[in-house]
């Protein structure tokens, strides 16, 4: 007991009671940001004469349009433009479908192995004989997977990100719009598997199948992982932070060094290929074509999207989350502002009235987070148990440690007694205790959904999508627009109404002869 009493001081900084009202208010804090969003994203549409853009209005992409095998009159605009079957395209996007599908199985396969991994170098301390490897031998295995774990998410994301885009070229998609929204939704899903499986895994299935002495759990042979001194949770924010501040450190330093070796490549290959011809000053436009080309924002937005997730999914278990987001997007708006003014070319605008499907993304997440976190304050905090233990026994937590630990059988060890942290009796069986805090902790889950998703209900009914300033700016408009398009049909009426009077046609000047005769 004396060898973890560091571990559990350091697992109580994060789990404590206010981890459950800073969740609380992160889950109000992501729905009123996605509301306060909409209401910019409407005056931003506005002030750039977005706002009724509809995709019909769209070209077809170049690449849709050289690849297309016919052409139909388009049904809205009545032009005849490159046409692909829809049946076609369906049957393309379910075989594409597949191809996720076992993608997302090789992702479960990767967290597998390092769950063994981690396994392994566990036993590996235990065996080294040394008292302080024995009692750190979670937390050095759990870095180390952790870290082994991040290469591989940056690895399989960068392959996933290729494949993705050959499929979604081969859907043939007639828009941008639906080629961006066909191409983000296959990488986010993927991404989301790749970078929130493991902690998914420690947070509600690592320590759940353990079993107990004589009837321990296996899985492939080896025994099932069970939680370390510290509990779930303080391995949960460990490996949160390896992954998220890793991701935020390595996508930085790409972000700084990649564009400066992509321009110094094209303007060496430009170089070779005049040879050295050239005899003057460049001029203004050849200097900007030595950029490097702009490939658009959908990294960016990727990588604002995982973050949000990162700060709402799990901000129980890791709450200095939101603080690491602010000090790397601190960081990260001069590097991007840096990046698309001084060492891209400048990309060519495209009209859109909002920011697609990363928008219903974001929407997902906050409410995922919301169960998420729920989940994690009732099965994997210690928050609960402590709670119904001060209810039924003390006031305090005084006796509260001895009362959480089960004793393991008789002459199962060397030792005279050896104690586990369950809440069962002598023969394994889960005591009247275990069975009154899982009612707790179900109950725990449906109050803390209901109440934050009426809240959120709440706020999503009370703050308007449009601000009523430009509401009213709006309808002025219409108004304006309508009685502009009145005065000039009047104007166009009484300006006909003197030819009509005074002025007759051949015909009639004809008729008009033949009666004078």
């Amino acid at each position: 007991m004396s060898d973890i009493c560091t571990m559990a001081k350091l697992g109580y900084l994060f789990d404590h009671p206010g981890t459950v009202f800073f969740s609380v208010f992160m889950s109000f804090w992501a729905v009123t940001f996605l509301e306060y969003w909409k209401r910019k994203m409407a005056t931003l549409a506005h002030h750039w004469d977005c706002m009724d853009f509809h995709e019909e209005e769209e070209r077809p992409r170049p690449e849709f349009a050289a690849m297309a095998p016919t052409v139909e009159q388009n049904p809205v605009t009545g032009v005849k433009e490159p046409y692909f079957p829809e049946k076609t395209r369906l049957s393309r996007m379910f075989t594409g479908s597949m191809v996720i599908v076992l993608m997302l199985c090789v992702v479960i396969i990767f967290l597998v192995t390092v769950v063994m991994c981690r396994g392994i170098i566990s036993v590996m301390m235990y065996h080294t004989g040394s008292p302080v490897l024995r009692t750190e031998a979670a937390t050095i295995a759990n870095i180390s997977s952790s870290i082994v774990n991040l290469g591989l998410i940056l690895l399989m994301g960068q392959v996933y990100t290729a494949l993705a885009e050959q499929l979604t070229k081969w859907e043939m998609h007639r828009t941008q719009t639906q080629y961006d929204n066909a191409f983000t939704f296959k990488v986010f899903i993927f991404q989301f598997v790749n970078f929130y499986s493991s902690p998914f895994y420690v947070a509600f299935f690592k320590g759940r199948f353990v079993g107990y002495p004589t009837n321990y759990g296996t899985l492939f042979g080896m025994r099932n992982e069970d939680c370390g001194p510290g509990g779930c949770l303080i391995e949960l924010a460990e490996q949160l932070f390896i992954i998220m501040v890793g991701k935020q450190l390595i996508n930085n330093i790409q972000e700084f060094i990649l564009p400066k070796v992509k321009a110094w490549r094209q303007r060496r290959s430009l170089a070779n290929v005049l040879g050295g011809k050239v005899s003057h000053e460049p001029h203004r436009w050849e200097e900007d074509y030595q950029l490097v080309e702009c490939g658009g924002l959908f990294e960016e937005y990727l990588e604002m999207v995982l973050q949000f997730g990162f700060i709402t999914i799990f901000v129980a278990a890791f709450p200095l989350a939101p603080l690491f987001a602010l000090l790397n997007n601190w960081v990260e708006i001069r590097l991007d502002a840096h990046k698309f003014v001084c060492e891209y070319r400048r990309p060519v605008a495209e009209r859109t009235q909002n920011i697609g499907v990363w928008f219903s993304i974001l929407e997902g997440l906050s409410h995922l987070s919301v169960i998420a976190n729920a989940f994690l304050i009732a099965f994997t905090s210690d928050f609960l148990p402590r709670l119904l233990y001060q209810y039924k026994f003390e006031k305090g937590l005084h006796g509260y440690v001895n009362f959480s630990l089960a004793y393991a059988p008789l002459n199962y060890t060397e030792y005279p007694m050896c104690r586990y942290k369950a809440f069962r009796d002598n023969d394994g069986n889960y005591t009247l205790f275990y069975w009154e805090l899982l009612a707790v902790r179900l109950g725990f889950i449906i109050a803390f959904e209901h109440v934050v998703f009426f809240v959120l209900r709440a706020i999503d009914w009370i703050v308007p999508d449009v601000p009523e300033s430009l509401e009213l700016k709006v309808k002025r408009e219409h108004y304006l627009a309508k009685q502009a398009l009145a005065e000039n049909q009047e104007a166009l009426l009484q300006a006909t109404r003197p030819l009509e009077s005074g002025v007759r046609s051949p015909k009639q000047k004809k008729n008009g002869a033949e009666m004078d005769g």
